[in-house]
Order: structure tokens, then C-alpha cells, then sequence
């Protein structure tokens, strides 16, 4: 992200008021038929099958959770369970064709990078190669390369305000992402550099619209004067992996990389409302160099931006889609389901404070033998809101053109402008804003959906509610939905708080985790998730060395006696986040990147040198693979 994870965006939209509502009485009237606790002057809540609390003790020995929790801390190294080993896989610079050109740091371009392994790398997603008969160790690797940090990049440490025309070009060239072949051959992955599937997209790739918006006005650019086609992609934070084998990778922090007055432009009420000020919002100089990021220039160029990307890893002559049915906003990611009747459900989040999270819903069904018809299927469907009442209810809002609120009387002359102002949209059927909308993705044993939500310093008493029920959050939380009998296309959901995060052990935090919670298993600004094969949920974190720990993976069981009991597996170096964990179908490997190490130092003097240790190398982001030193499943 343009802008660290764990803070809020300064690019805040209007705020939002709801009535005024203490914590005690929200999780009161949220869990009325339920027992009550009292412990250090807070209310503990018993779920069923858990019992959950704010006071630490040690873990049951007994615990589900059988891998050996480690420690929190804050280093120079990257800490794993005991009996698990990490491979660095893929760091910023190696290369991905065998034609590359060797990286060397103190001497980098845009035509070596762009055959190179990208900068700062988020989602991950493991595809095995068709029709191999060893899909757990042969297949293809597709990472997100979110954003780049200027300061980290390029020797001599300098602001992104002070970058030279190569040096643009050359993190153009690092941001987009790396798609690779990889097989594990005698325990280790290997890269394979000659590979058909090898490719590297960047903001520079041209792609196509489809959808609502193709076509429409606002999104004609000097580009693309018919807004049929559209320029690269960026901002690329998490993603999904579709039934039919397509990735889909997800643009959030648009706002970053244009620059100009944007109250000179027709978009300029459309740009407000998504956080996107021009210069002022800027991290980037792109616009200085390039017309299509000077929003003056190319005034309609960032309505091409903030869309869900479809992409073909099989094939490398493939033109990325953008969706335009999935709406437009800063969207963290995208989980994929099939609903029992067939249509493909996608979940998402605005990833920024007070904002809400969305639910797509395909017209047509899914067919495993037809991979064409799946093709088409993100095209049309239901767009639609959450609001997450009191209650303990979700009602999913649609989202469509000609309906009210979503007529001409409010702007919208068709729906392409609803897609286009999805957050417009959704704040006129009273959608909730939330805790910054993360990951949500559904539990493949439980079908239920565990949505993240980072942090929210902003929220105070006056707009708290039942499910985003502390002021100041800066911590954090996980809640559980619950759809009719397995069915993603119901109008209505129940849901219920699955972790306050926090430290247990503090009377301001008021965090609820199992009551075996033990002093490492407690965490801080949950970002991403995944589920192994159990169920079990993986949560990784962005914003826990706010309180001066590193962030890492925790582990927690969703069901059953140790329902809420998270533990700390993997701990990251000084300065990162851990990203995007996902297994191979056999479960015994576990990738994941290790994003932005050192941040918050420099090139020259970086307070790690993870992961090579070596004084000529500065810290290099990586995707790692984690796997048991027995052989066996990972968490087991």
C-alpha cells in the first residue's frame, strides 16, 4: 500500500454518525441470550463452545493447535515454529527469465526490472499446472506487487519526490505483478526461468474493460478514447483465486499515484468521495513525467483504476480484464465461492476507515467442464452492500441502476455511474462503515464468511455500533457471517464477533479472545486470513509493531473447544508485514510474503538486511515457503 498499512489514510471521506452507544451495552444487547462475566471491571462473553475472556493464562495442552507457539519479539530475523523451516522463494530482484539481467541494487533500470521479481509483494496464490499429476509440487506462483518504497529502492535513500525519469521508470517497472513457474525438486522450490507461464504485468500493460463500464464516457481516456482498453495496473494489494483457474488481483490505493488539481476536473465530487485529491493524495511523481497520472491532463485516467483484474496465469499472451460488474473502490481483495445453486459469490472490502464491504453475486452458474462460460461469469450478476445491525443481522442492499435510490434524481444515469460510485452508491442505502474492510473469504469446512477489519483510530463514541463496537480500534477485529443454510445469495445473514483483537491483559483495549488465550497468542491490526484443510484460520497482521511487536501469523481455531484460541507461528523481521498466506492442495507447503523488511529505515542504513544478511544488499522483499521438517501438514 502507497501508504503504510497499519495507519489510517489521511484521505478520510465525510463522516458518518450513529447513535451513541456504550461498549458494555453493545455486546450486551448483541449477546442477550448469553452468559455474562465479570472480570477487571469488563464484560467477558461466553460463546458457544468458547468460553472467552480478557484475562491471560497458558494454552491448554490439549489444544487442537498441536504446532509450538513461539514467542513475541522484534528483530533483525524472520522466527518460525519449532520443527517448521521458511525457503526464500522469490525476493525483489532475482530473475525471472533466463534471458534477465543479474540484479545488482547500485545499479538498477526499468529494462532489467521489468524481467525481474517486482518490489514490495502482497497477495500470493499457488496454481498447480494443468494436467500435472504432481499439483502439490509443480505449478504456478502469482504475486501482487503492491507499491514501492522509494527510500528502501534506491541508493541514497531518496524521497519519491526527488526521483529522476529512470528511477520512475524502474519502479513503474516494480509494481504490478510476477507470474513464475516454480516445482519443488529434493525439498527445495526451484524457479523455472524458460517457462511459457513466466510474465510480469505493470502499470505499463495494457488490458481491457469489461462489464457495465466498458465503454461509458467516464471512462475514456487519451489512451483509450472508445474506454474499451485501459493502461496497466497498480495499487495491487490482495486478491483471489477463481473455480476456473483465473486470478483475480485487486487495485486499493489508486489515490497515490495522481497528481494535479483535481477541482479542475468534471470527476471532482466522484475523486473526493474516493479519497483521491491529486497532489494532495500523491506519493508518486508519475504525473510529472507522464500525462496519464496528471489528473489535469488526463482527467478521466483514475476512473480507469480501483477495479478487480482478471487474469489467465496459463496463458501469457493474455489481456488482463478489468471487472467493472464488482464496482470501483479501494478494494483489498476478493474471495471467491461457489453458492449451492451454482452462481459464483465474491466477497470484498473497502479498505479504508468507515468504509463497507460488498458481496457480488454472478447471474449465471458456474460449469466445471466449461471454462469458457466461466470466463463471462464476473460480468453480470448482483452488486450488493452490507448493513450489519444491531440486531446481529446482515441485509445485503443491491446495488442497481434504475431502482431507488439508484436513479437519475441521484445522478446515476445508468449502471455503469453505480459501478463507477460504488461507495456513492452504498452510502445511500445505508450501508455500515467498518473498521477498514480487509480480506473475507469463506471457511471451506463451515461455509462461513470471517471478514477482517485492520484498525480505526477515528471511530469515537458517537459512531460506534454493534459491530464495529470500539471507539479508538486501534487494533482491530474479526467478525463471523453466517448465511441461511449455506446459501451466499440470501438477502439476509446473521453474524457474531469471532476476535477483538488486542491485549487481553489491557483494561483500554477490551479485547475477547478464548480464555486459554496465552501471552504470544494475542495480535494487533489483522489483514489478511486463509483456512488449511481443518478450517483453521490463518491470520496474518499489519500494524502490530505499534506496540512494539512484530507482525506475524497467528493461528486459530473457528469451531469446537478452542474456537477463538489464536497462537503466534511465524514472526517477521523488523519493519514487515506478513501477506497473503496460501497452501498447496496437499497442505505441506505454506506460502507467504514478507513485505516492506525494514521499513521505516533506510537503503543505506536499513535496520535489517533480511533476508540475504549481506552488507552489499539492501532488504529485499520476499515470498517464502514454509513447510514441516517432517513432511506432515502445516499446523498439524
Amino acid at each position: 500500500m502507497a501508504v503504510k498499512r497499519h495507519q489510517d489514510p489521511d484521505d478520510n471521506p465525510a463522516e458518518r454518525q450513529s447513535s451513541s452507544t456504550a461498549f458494555q451495552e453493545i455486546l450486551k444487547r448483541r449477546f442477550s441470550k448469553r452468559t455474562f462475566l465479570k472480570n477487571a471491571g469488563l464484560v467477558a462473553v461466553a460463546l458457544p463452545l468458547t468460553g472467552i475472556t480478557n484475562a491471560s493464562s497458558s494454552i491448554n495442552k490439549s489444544s487442537s493447535l498441536s504446532f509450538n507457539e513461539i514467542a513475541h519479539g522484534l528483530d533483525k530475523h524472520l522466527h518460525l515454529a519449532k520443527d517448521y523451516s521458511a525457503q526464500v522463494v522469490l525476493s525483489w530482484g532475482d530473475t525471472l527469465f533466463s534471458n534477465a539481467e543479474k540484479f545488482d541494487p547500485n545499479k538498477q533500470n526499468s529494462l532489467s526490472q521489468l524481467k525481474q521479481f517486482g518490489f514490495n509483494n502482497d497477495f500470493v496464490a499457488y496454481i498447480p499446472i494443468p494436467h500435472s499429476k504432481k499439483k502439490s509440487t509443480h505449478g504456478v506462483l502469482i504475486v501482487n506487487h503492491e507499491y514501492v518504497n522509494s527510500t528502501m529502492m534506491h541508493p541514497g535513500s531518496p524521497h519519491a519526490f526527488e526521483l529522476s525519469l529512470e528511477q520512475i521508470d524502474t519502479e513503474m517497472a516494480a509494481h504490478g505483478l510476477s507470474i513464475v513457474e516454480i516445482q519443488k525438486q529434493e525439498n527445495k522450490w526451484n524457479i523455472n526461468r524458460d517457462s511459457k507461464y513466466n510474465r510480469r504485468i505493470t502499470p505499463l500493460t495494457e488490458m481491457k474493460f469489461s462489464g457495465p463500464a466498458r465503454g461509458h464516457k467516464r471512462v475514456k481516456t487519451e489512451f483509450s478514447p472508445r474506454g474499451e482498453k485501459c493502461m496497466g495496473t497498480f495499487g495491487n494489494c490482495a486478491g483471489g483465486v477463481t473455480p476456473w483457474g483465473t486470478i483475480l488481483t485487486a487495485e486499493e490505493n489508486i489515490q497515490a499515484y495522481f497528481s494535479g488539481n483535481v477541482r479542475k476536473t468534471s470527476e471532482y465530487e466522484s475523486y473526493k468521495r474516493f479519497g483521491l485529491l491529486g497532489s494532495k493524495t500523491a506519493f508518486s511523481v508519475w504525473g510529472k513525467y507522464y500525462d496519464h497520472w496528471n489528473i489535469n491532463k488526463n482527467p478521466q485516467a483514475a476512473m480507469q483504476a480501483g477495479w478487480v483484474v482478471e487474469i489467465d496465469p496459463y496463458d501469457s499472451s493474455f489481456t488482463p480484464i478489468k471487472r467493472t460488474a464488482l464496482g470501483r473502490c479501494k478494494h483489498e481483495g476478493c474471495g471467491v465461492h461457489v453458492n449451492k445453486d451454482g452462481k459464483v459469490v465474491v466477497y470484498m472490502g473497502d479498505d479504508q476507515v468507515f468504509e463497507y464491504v460488498y458481496r457480488f453475486v454472478s447471474k449465471n452458474k458456474y460449469q466445471p467442464i466449461d471454462r469458457e462460460n466461466n470466463m463471462s461469469l464476473l460480468d453480470e450478476g448482483e452488486l450488493s452492500v452490507a448493513e450489519f445491525t444491531d440486531q446481529g443481522s446482515i441485509i445485503w442492499h443491491p446495488l442497481q441502476w434504475g431502482k431507488k435510490p439508484h436513479t437519475k434524481d441521484n445522478g446515476f444515469e445508468s449502471q455503469a455511474d453505480v459501478v463507477l460510485d460504488m461507495r456513492k452508491a452504498a452510502d445511500l442505502v445505508g450501508a455500515t462503515p467498518m473498521d477498514r474492510p480487509e480480506e473475507i473469504k469463506v471457511n471451506p469446512i463451515s461455509g462461513n464468511v470471517f471478514a477482517v477489519f485492520t484498525n480505526n483510530s477515528r471511530r469515537n463514541p458517537l459512531n460506534t455500533d454493534a459491530a464495529n463496537p470500539r471507539v479508538l480500534n486501534r487494533h482491530g477485529h474479526i467478525l463471523e457471517l453466517l448465511p441461511p443454510e449455506q446459501d451466499h445469495s440470501a438477502r439476509e445473514y446473521k453474524w457474531e464477533i469471532f476476535i477483538l483483537a488486542g491485549d487481553p491483559d489491557s483494561k483500554i483495549d477490551n479485547a475477547y479472545y478464548h480464555s486459554d488465550i496465552s501471552e504470544s497468542g494475542w495480535f494487533s491490526s489483522p489483514d489478511n486470513c486463509s483456512f488449511d484443510k481443518n478450517g483453521k484460520i490463518w491470520i496474518a497482521t499489519d500494524g502490530f509493531n505499534l506496540s512494539g511487536k512484530a507482525d506475524g501469523v497467528w493461528v486459530s481455531a473457528t469451531s469446537g473447544k478452542d474456537k477463538a484460541l489464536s497462537r503466534l507461528f511465524l514472526r517477521a523481521p523488523i519493519g514487515a508485514e506478513i501477506c497473503s498466506p496460501c497452501f498447496t492442495p496437499d497442505y505441506k507447503t505454506m506460502f507467504c510474503s514478507v513485505q516492506h523488511p525494514g521499513d521505516g529505515s533506510s537503503f543505506d542504513q536499513p535496520s535489517t538486511r533480511w533476508p540475504d544478511f549481506d552488507e552489499n544488499m539492501p532488504p529485499r522483499p520476499s515470498v517464502i515457503a514454509i513447510t514441516q521438517d517432517n513432511d506432515k501438514i502445516i499446523g498439524t
